[in-house]
C-alpha cells in the first residue's frame, strides 16, 4: 500500500532518520516507538501528506485514503456533537436524499414507460452503493462510537464549542474512526481518554479492518493493539514482528547477536591486520598479504549504535507514618450549581480507610470525581459533610495536573533544583533532570519557556526529590515517554510510603496498584488487587472479603510495614463485599473433592511445565524470526524453505501449548 525507499528527514540541521526502506501493507497494525525527538510525529505528518521527506522516495498506492489525528490542537465549532459526526457521511446522506427523490419519481411515472425503467435502474444502483456503505446504520454507528469515547446521549445535542480541548480531540478521533480510512495515523490517541474510553478504543483497533500506525506511550495499549513495531533508534528504522512485549525481547536478542557479531568481526580484523603487518615486505607472502588486504576492503563493517542511556532514579525514603494514614467517615461533597441550578453532588456518605503502604489507584469515567477525591485528601478542597482524619506522623504532598503553575517562570531549572537540594553537585542534578528527559543545554532553560508537558515533568521531579510519606498524584504519567514512565514506576514500587494516584495508563496501574478505588455515582467502591483484578471482579468474578492473599506481593509489603494492607474495605453505599458463611474460604459447598498427586509425580510435572514454557518461548522467537525473514525476498526456493520451516514451528508451538495447558490444568485441579 505504501513503500518507502532510501527515505530520510531532517529537522533544521538535525538528522532525524535516514535510509528508510519500508513496505506498509493493507492489514498492518504498527506501533511506532522511539525516544522523544527521534521523528515519530514527523513521520506521521509525511505519511498524512502534510510534510515531505528530504530525500528518498515515497510511493502510495492508488485509492489509499489516510486519516491523521495529531496529539492536540484540533477545534470544532458551529454544530452539535452528533451533527459534527454525521458530517463525515455527507456523500452517504446525499445518496439517501437521491433515493427519496427517485422513490417519488417512480411513484409518479407510468410503470411501463422508458422513463420509469431509467429511474428504477438508477435507484437500484444508488441503493446498492448505499447498502454497501452501511447507509441504513450510520446513525447507530455514530452513537456507538460517541458512547465508546465517553460522550453521553445528553452530550450529543450540545454544541461542540462547549467542550474543552481534551473533549475536542475525542470528537476529532470519533470522526476519524467513523471515516474508516484505509491508513489510520494516530499520534498519542489515548492522551485525552479515561480508562473506559481507552479500553473501548483498544477493542475497536483490534478489529480495525485496515492498516494503522500508532504512536503511544501506553505500553499495555501497544501490547494489545499492534502486530508490528517500527522503532526509530540511532537515526535508523528497526522492524519487529509482534507486540511491544515481543519487541523488547527481540531487541535484547538482536543486541546480543550484534555484539557477538561485532566481537567476531573485530577478532578477524585483528588477525588480518597482524598478518598483513608481519608479512607486508616478505616477497614469498605477497599474494597472501594482497588477498587479506582485499578481504579487509570488502568487509562490511559492523557498527554498534550508541547505547540508550540507562536511567536510574530512587526516592529518598520518607519517615514512617502511623499504621492508619487517612480515614473518611460519612464524607459528602457538593458544588454550587451553575446559572441558578441545584447543587451538584460529587460524593455522599463515603467512608474508607487508607493504611501505610497502600498504593491506591482511583478509577472512573471523566467527571466522576477522581481529582476531587485527591483534593479532599490533600485538604485543598473543604468537605461539605462528614469527617476526614490524617493519621499519626502523616505528611502529604499533592501533585496536581496544573502543578507547574506554582513554579517560578524566571528560574533556571538547574538553579531551582539546586536550591531544593543544596548538597547535590551539578553532575547529580543533571542526572536527575536527565531521568525526566531534560538533557544537555535543556537544564539551563528558564521554567517559563518550557512547554506545558515539560513543566509538568519538572514539577513532578521537584515533588519527588524530597517526598512526604503520603503522596497524592493526579495524572503523574502525563507527558512522560515509555522510559520515563518506567523510571517513575520503579521508583514508586520501591517507595516505602503510601500513594494515592490517578492514571489512565493501564500498565502503570497494573504494576503499581495494591487496591483500586472506583469513583462514581457519588460513591467509592473498593477492590483489592490491581486493575486486572478489578476488571475480573467487575466482569462477574466472585468478590469475597479481601485478604492479604488477594494482593500480589502483599506478604512482602506486610513484612516491610508490619501491618496488613487491606484494612478498611469500603463502607460507602452497598459496596461492602460479602463474606463467606460458615467460616469457609468462599468455595462452593458442592465443589468436588480434589485429587491429590504423588509428590514425586507433582515435581516431575512442575519441572515439565517449566521446560515447556522455555520451549514455547524459544519457538515463538523462532516463528518471529522466520516471519521477519519472509519479508525480505531472496529467491523462490529460499521463500519455500522458510515457509515450510515456519509451518513446522507453528505446529510444534501448538503441540507444546496443548501439552502445557493440560499439565497446568491437572496441577491446578490437584492443588
Amino acid at each position: 500500500m505504501i513503500q518507502l525507499s532510501g527515505s530520510g528527514k531532517r529537522f533544521g540541521h538535525k538528522l532525524l532518520f535516514e535510509n528508510v526502506d519500508w513496505l506498509i501493507t493493507n492489514r498492518d497494525h504498527i506501533g511506532v516507538v522511539g525516544g522523544n525527538g527521534t521523528g515519530k510525529s514527523t513521520l506521521m505528518k509525511v505519511l498524512a501528506g502534510m510534510d515531505t521527506f528530504d530525500y528518498g522516495s515515497l510511493i502510495i498506492a492508488k485509492g489509499t485514503s489516510a486519516g491523521y489525528l495529531p496529539q492536540d490542537g484540533l477545534t470544532l465549532s458551529g454544530r452539535t456533537v452528533f451533527a459534527e459526526c454525521m458530517s463525515v457521511f455527507e456523500d452517504v446522506r446525499a445518496m439517501e436524499q437521491e433515493l427519496e427523490t427517485l422513490t417519488h419519481s417512480m411513484a409518479e411515472l407510468d410503470h411501463t414507460s422508458p422513463e420509469y425503467d431509467a429511474v428504477a435502474d438508477r435507484y437500484q444502483r444508488v441503493e446498492h452503493e448505499f447498502r454497501a456503505r452501511d447507509g441504513y446504520s450510520i446513525e447507530a454507528e455514530v452513537g456507538r462510537v460517541l458512547m465508546g469515547l465517553g460522550f453521553t446521549k445528553e452530550d450529543w445535542q450540545r454544541m461542540t464549542d462547549e467542550f474543552s480541548g481534551g473533549w475536542q480531540m475525542r470528537l476529532a478521533l470519533a470522526k476519524l474512526l467513523l471515516q474508516k480510512p484505509n491508513l489510520l495515523l494516530l499520534d498519542e490517541p489515548t492522551n485525552h481518554l479515561d480508562l473506559e474510553a481507552r479500553n473501548w478504543l483498544e477493542e475497536y483497533l483490534q478489529n480495525y479492518p485496515h492498516a494503522f500506525l500508532l504512536i503511544s506511550h501506553d505500553r499495555y495499549f501497544l501490547d494489545v493493539t499492534v502486530n508490528k513495531i517500527a522503532e526509530i533508534w540511532n537515526k535508523r528504522f528497526w522492524f519487529y514482528t509482534g507486540n511491544y512485549d515481543k519487541f523488547l525481547a527481540q531487541k535484547t536478542q538482536r543486541n546480543e547477536q550484534l555484539q557477538a557479531a561485532y566481537k567476531n568481526q573485530r577478532d578477524r580484523i585483528e588477525q588480518l591486520e597482524v598478518f598483513i603487518n608481519r608479512f607486508r615486505y616478505t616477497a614469498t607472502k605477497a599474494k597472501q598479504v594482497q588477498s587479506r588486504v582485499k578481504e579487509l576492503e570488502r568487509m562490511d563493517r559492523i557498527e554498534i549504535p550508541l547505547e540508550e542511556k540507562t536511567i536510574h532514579f530512587s526516592f529518598p525514603q520518607p519517615k514512617a507514618s502511623g499504621r492508619i494514614v487517612a480515614e473518611f467517615e460519612g464524607v459528602a461533597k457538593t458544588y454550587p450549581g451553575r446559572n441558578g441550578a441545584g447543587e451538584k453532588e460529587v460524593f455522599r456518605n463515603v467512608s474508607f480507610m487508607i493504611e501505610r503502604g497502600d498504593r491506591i489507584a482511583l478509577v472512573g469515567v471523566n467527571g466522576a470525581g477522581k481529582s476531587t477525591l485527591i483534593k479532599l485528601l490533600a485538604s485543598t478542597e473543604p468537605l461539605s459533610d462528614g469527617e476526614f482524619r490524617l493519621g499519626h506522623n502523616v505528611q502529604s504532598d499533592y501533585f496536581a495536573q496544573d502543578q507547574y503553575k506554582e513554579l517560578d517562570p524566571d528560574a533556571r531549572m538547574i538553579d531551582d533544583l539546586g536550591e531544593l537540594s543544596p548538597r547535590s553537585t551539578e553532575t547529580e542534578l543533571r542526572g536527575l533532570l536527565g531521568c525526566f528527559l531534560f538533557s544537555e543545554d535543556d537544564v539551563f532553560k528558564k521554567i517559563g519557556v518550557l512547554s506545558g508537558g515539560e513543566r509538568g515533568r519538572y514539577a513532578l521531579l521537584r515533588l519527588l526529590l524530597h517526598p512526604a510519606n503520603f503522596l497524592l498524584l493526579d495524572e503523574p504519567t502525563n507527558h512522560l515517554d515509555l522510559r520515563a514512565k518506567d523510571v517513575l514506576l520503579n521508583a514508586l514500587m520501591e517507595y516505602t510510603g503510601t500513594v494515592v494516584f490517578v492514571s489512565h495508563d493501564r500498565y502503570f496501574i497494573d504494576k503499581l496498584a495494591t487496591r483500586v478505588f472506583e469513583v462514581g455515582g457519588g460513591q467509592v467502591e473498593i477492590f483489592p488487587g490491581n486493575y486486572e483484578d478489578y476488571l475480573w471482579r467487575k466482569q462477574g468474578g466472585q468478590q469475597v472479603a479481601p485478604t492479604l492473599d488477594d494482593v500480589p506481593g502483599a506478604v512482602k509489603a506486610k513484612e516491610k510495614v508490619g501491618a496488613p494492607l487491606l484494612a478498611g474495605v469500603a463502607r460507602s453505599g452497598n459496596s461492602e463485599p460479602s463474606t463467606p458463611s460458615n467460616g469457609d474460604s468462599g468455595t462452593a459447598a458442592s465443589a468436588e473433592p480434589k485429587k491429590r498427586l504423588n509428590p514425586i509425580k507433582r515435581k516431575q510435572m512442575e519441572d515439565r511445565v517449566q521446560t515447556l514454557e522455555e520451549e514455547i518461548g524459544r519457538t515463538e522467537d523462532e516463528i518471529a524470526r522466520l516471519e521477519t525473514e519472509l519479508q525480505s525476498f531472496v529467491s523462490a526456493e529460499e521463500t519455500q524453505r522458510q515457509s515450510q520451516e515456519l509451518e513446522q514451528n507453528r505446529a510444534s508451538h501448538a503441540a507444546l501449548v496443548g501439552e502445557w495447558e493440560a499439565l497446568s490444568q491437572e496441577l491446578e485441579v490437584s492443588e
